[in-house]
Parts: C-alpha cells; sequence; structure tokens
C-alpha cells in the first residue's frame, strides 16, 4: 500500500464517520420535529376550543350591550315623556295657584292689616327681631356683677 492508497482509505473512513454523524444528527432532527408537530396540534385543539369560548363571550357581551343600549333609549323617551309632563303639569298647577281666589284673598288680607297698622302708626308685625333692642338687652346684661364661683 503505497501512500496514496492510504489517504484514498483514511479519507474513506472519515467521510463514512462524518456520513454516519450527519445521519445521527439529522435523525435527531427528525425526532424533534416530529415532537413539534405533536405539541402544536395539541396547541392548535386547545386554543380551537379557547377560541369558541372567546367568540361565545363575545357574543353574549354584544347581546348584553345591545340590550342594554335598547333599555337605555327607552329609558330615555321615558325621561322625555315624563319631563314634558311635568312642564304640562307644573306650569299648570303654577298658574292656577297663583290665580287661585284663596290666594288672591289672603294677599288681599295681608295688605288690609298693613295699611291698618300704619293708619294707626304702630309699627307693623313682621318675623325680625329688633336689634337696637338686641342691643340693648345684652348691654344690661354685661353690666350686671358677674359671681365668683365658690
Amino acid at each position: 500500500m503505497t501512500a496514496g492508497d492510504l489517504v484514498v482509505v483514511l479519507a474513506a473512513v472519515l467521510l463514512s464517520i462524518g456520513f454516519a454523524a450527519l445521519i445521527v444528527v439529522l435523525l435527531r432532527v427528525l425526532d424533534t420535529v416530529r415532537d413539534l408537530r405533536a405539541e402544536v396540534n395539541d396547541l392548535r385543539d386547545e386554543t380551537r376550543m379557547l377560541i369558541d369560548d372567546l367568540r361565545i363571550s363575545a357574543d353574549e357581551a354584544r347581546e348584553t350591550v345591545d340590550e342594554a343600549r335598547h333599555d337605555l333609549e327607552r329609558f330615555d323617551r321615558v325621561l322625555g315623556s315624563a319631563e314634558a309632563i311635568g312642564d304640562a303639569v307644573g306650569s299648570t298647577v303654577a298658574r292656577s295657584a297663583f290665580s287661585s281666589p284663596a290666594i288672591k284673598a289672603a294677599g288681599l288680607a295681608r295688605g288690609a292689616s298693613r295699611t291698618v297698622s300704619r293708619l294707626r302708626r304702630k309699627p307693623p308685625t313682621t318675623n325680625v327681631i329688633d336689634v337696637s333692642r338686641a342691643e340693648a338687652d345684652h348691654a344690661e346684661l354685661s353690666a350686671e356683677p358677674k359671681r365668683k364661683r365658690a
């Protein structure tokens, strides 16, 4: 065997070992790809169920929002009707109250009593406290000697 033959044999052995290593690596990659495919399929199955649940929840939420919007519109119509009724009744009640003969009679009586008291030169009775009299009472109270406690 010459050196050239030895180099060829050695190259063939090294290439065979390289191919064997490559085959082992490719088999490991193939196993990993199979495991990855199985995981992806499991993930798809789980996400399909979750997405279906999410769609159902979104549909229910949409229905609830639509129902709430409908209720709000109905409440707005009722409120508008109540305001219109309140305005109509309020103006009617106010008009009838201020034009009532009993109120006119009470106003006339109060005016007459003031006129009579002015003619008598007697100040009209009011619900206001006389400040000058209250100041005089206060001055009398502060002028009294203070008692000492024993």
